[in-house]
């Protein structure tokens, strides 16, 4: 498995998840064409985090055959379980599909109210079930994937989650102020996902100045890495041209020079305002 080399910006060392990660992440989503020799090219190009959304896909046959490799891999799994009651099924079903005694990381998938977050850290939550599975040795560490930026940061201030999982990009940048200096004083890694903008940073705009060729899908990863206290960006390619494309990335070893920043950053103030409303 090639990796990034120490000192690279795309080295993550161990002490995010107990093992060092290559800041670019590959993670699975419905309607995805990958193989399982696709995702082992990607394993030895240096990716070595892997998220996986729980049910039965390419990602998880994968893992599941990793054998000796195993150990160098972050395996990622959002958890759908609120209650404590629903939780040693999900995780004795994600163990079983993964053919493994534990998984890296699990964060409570989406949740994206107030009311579910109590109820998962609340008297007979899920959290309750998932910190006893960390003390067996079942689960290493315990998440949040969340798309609210308040609910992140009330998250991380409480102290009862390990990392945080949120979207960030360059048409939603609210997490810089809102949640990444609070999750950096606390020590929490953060995974960002939807780097694309689910596909509309790679459009183009009705107000894109004349000549402006669109960036990408490389570029819009890597203006999220741009930032220290993004820990892993998530990749999530349909095709294996896709994934041949994303990969690129890892062949930079540099962060972005300001001034090609600032040109993403501009198209991503364009691509805020003409592709839908979101907070």
């Amino acid at each position: 498995m090639a990796f990034p080399a120490e000192g690279s910006f795309l080295h993550q060392p161990a002490g995010a998840f107990g093992k060092p990660v290559c800041r670019l992440g590959l993670a699975s989503h419905d309607g995805a064409k990958l193989t399982v020799a696709d995702v082992h090219g990607a394993l030895d190009r240096g990716v070595n985090f892997l998220n996986w959304a729980g049910t039965e896909d390419t990602i998880s046959r994968t893992i599941a055959g990793l054998g000796s490799r195993r150990e160098q891999v972050v395996v990622c799994v959002q958890f759908g379980a609120r209650s404590a009651a629903e939780s040693p099924e999900e995780l004795r079903s994600i163990l079983s599909a993964i053919g493994s005694d534990y998984v890296d990381v699990v964060t409570f998938y989406y949740v994206e109210t107030a009311e579910e977050w109590a109820e998962i850290i609340g008297p007979a939550g899920a959290l309750e079930y998932c910190r006893s599975a960390q003390k067996a040795g079942h689960i290493r560490r315990i998440g949040l994937t969340t798309h609210q930026r308040p609910l992140a940061a009330q998250a991380v201030r409480s102290g009862l989650t390990d990392l945080l999982m949120i979207r960030y990009n360059a048409a939603h940048r609210g997490a810089e102020q809102e949640v990444f200096p609070v999750a950096e004083a606390a020590g929490l890694p953060i995974i960002a996902y939807t780097a694309q903008r689910w596909g509309a940073l790679v459009r183009s705009t009705p107000d894109d100045p004349a000549g402006f060729a669109v960036p990408p899908a490389p570029a819009w990863y890597r203006f999220a890495l741009q930032s220290p206290a993004v820990t892993v960006v998530l990749a999530a390619p349909h095709t294996r041209e896709e994934l041949e494309e994303d990969l690129t990335v890892l062949e930079v070893t540099e962060p972005l020079a300001s001034e090609e920043f600032n040109r993403l950053a501009e198209h991503g103030q364009r691509v805020r305002r003409h592709a839908g409303r979101f907070p």
